[in-house]
C-alpha cells in the first residue's frame, strides 16, 4: 500500500470512529447518561483529531511540493471527516438542548409541586 493511501485509510478510520462516539453520545444522552455521552463525545473528538492531523500532513506534503494524485479514495476520506465533523456539531447541539429541556423539567417539577 503507498504512503498516500494508507495516510487516506488512517483518516477515514478515525473518521468512522469519530462519527460512532458522537451517535453514541446522543444514545447516551437521550437515555439520560449525560455522564457518559461526555465521555464518548472526548472520545469522538480524539479520534476526530486523528484524523484532522492525517488530512494534515497530506496537505503539509502537497504545500511542500509533492504532488498528491487526486483520487476517489483521497475524495472518500475528505467526505469522511467532513461527515464526521457534521455529526460532532449534531451532537454537540443535541446534548446542549437535552440538557436544557432536563433543567426546564426539573424547573417545571419544582413548581408544580409547590403548588400542591
Amino acid at each position: 500500500m503507498e504512503g498516500i493511501e494508507l495516510l487516506c485509510f488512517q483518516i477515514i478510520s478515525a473518521a468512522g470512529s469519530a462519527r460512532s462516539s458522537y451517535i453514541e453520545a446522543i444514545q447516551k444522552v437521550k437515555n439520560g447518561n449525560i455522564d457518559e455521552a461526555k465521555k464518548s463525545m472526548k472520545e469522538g473528538e480524539k479520534q476526530f483529531l486523528k484524523g484532522h492531523d492525517v488530512h494534515n500532513t497530506l496537505l503539509q506534503q502537497e504545500a511542500s511540493g509533492e504532488a498528491i494524485k487526486s483520487s476517489i479514495l483521497v475524495m472518500h476520506a475528505e467526505d469522511q471527516l467532513m461527515g464526521a465533523e457534521m455529526f460532532q456539531i449534531i451532537a454537540k447541539e443535541f446534548i446542549d438542548t437535552n440538557l436544557k429541556i432536563n433543567d426546564l423539567e426539573q424547573k417545571l417539577n419544582k413548581v408544580l409541586s409547590s403548588k400542591h
